[in-house]
């Protein structure tokens, strides 16, 4: 059976592909760019970050700097 998946799972997929790649500035930037935000932006950001703390997000921003930093090869 094939699932057809909403345009607000394809939407939420992109954006957690886009996260896991760039800077969290840069997507927020990308975001508004594209226009895509017709939704409750409030709404959408307490499902992206429901399991997360300021603390977690900070471990992950740092994680993600560093990685940016180290050559690859």
């Amino acid at each position: 059976m094939i699932q057809v998946k909403s345009e607000q799972q394809v939407l939420q997929e992109g954006l957690q592909i886009l996260l896991s790649n760039m800077e969290l500035s840069a997507v927020a930037r990308f975001w508004a760019a594209c226009n895509i935000s017709k939704g409750d932006y409030l709404k959408l950001k307490d499902q992206l970050f429901a399991q997360e703390s300021v603390g977690s997000l900070y471990s992950k921003i740092i994680e993600f700097q560093a990685s940016k930093r180290e050559p690859s090869g």
